[in-house]
């Protein structure tokens, strides 16, 4: 379970709970500028009851090609847009390569432990125009990984390798719903991109509520005529 701490990948926590599977928790640090995220992960994996949860640390800002994201660089995040902005073009917090990356990682553990399902958060409906968020990119992936592992080669009849993403068709309203039906407590997680310190919050930090991901979680919960609990 690719865990970040944030609403999608605590409602898909959720999910796979609720169907049965034992769930492991891998989180990244990255040198993301919202590394609290990391411990809303770690908050959510135990309220929602995952076996284990691992941080991997990657020093994506050393490798010189993942420079450009507003997630790692000095590079102002875009505030205040609304839907059409969002989905203009692919945003500068866009991380190269980053969900790739991620289930990479994910792939190798999967394989050592055994695993078969592999969950991941991402969803196409309010994806804030990232390209690896795609049904299209979640199929291609899983069909690569069912090649590249060695169940795939020395097995005769190996159980096929899958890639879940359970909320790919969602929206964020019905993702907050099916979450809250879960019994997700969205207090525990964060999602804002560019947080201020503050050392009264929980986590350290109090989000902006101006970035993409504030704005498309602040208007889901308004949709269900709830306020976010991170924002008030």
């Amino acid at each position: 379970m690719l865990l970040s701490g944030g609403l999608d990948s605590a409602t898909v926590l959720a999910i796979a709970r609720d169907q049965g599977y034992t769930c492991h928790a891998l989180s990244f640090d990255y040198g993301q500028r919202h590394r609290a995220e990391l411990t809303a992960a770690q908050r959510v994996a135990t309220d929602l009851g995952a076996i284990t949860h691992r941080v991997a640390h990657l020093d994506i800002a050393a490798w010189g090609g993942f420079s450009g994201s507003a997630l790692i660089d000095p590079i102002d995040v875009p505030k205040d847009r609304d839907s059409q902005q969002m989905t203009a073009q692919i945003p500068v917090t866009y991380v190269p390569a980053r969900n790739t990356i991620f289930l990479s990682y994910a792939l190798a553990l999967a394989e050592i432990s055994g695993a078969s399902d592999i969950f991941i958060g991402v969803n196409a409906v309010d994806y804030s125009g990232y390209p690896d968020c795609r049904p299209g990119y979640i199929a291609a992936f899983e069909a690569m990984a069912n090649l590249a592992t060695k169940a795939a080669v020395q097995l005769p009849s190996p159980a096929p390798l899958r890639i879940q993403a359970p909320l790919i068709d969602l929206g964020k309203t019905q993702i907050i719903q099916r979450g809250l039906e879960l019994g997700v407590d969205y207090a525990l997680t964060h999602s804002c991109y560019d947080p201020s310190p503050d050392v009264l919050h929980p986590l350290g930090c109090q989000p902006c509520g101006r970035c993409d991901a504030c704005l498309l979680r602040m208007r889901a919960f308004a949709e269900l005529d709830l306020a976010d609990p991170l924002l008030g």
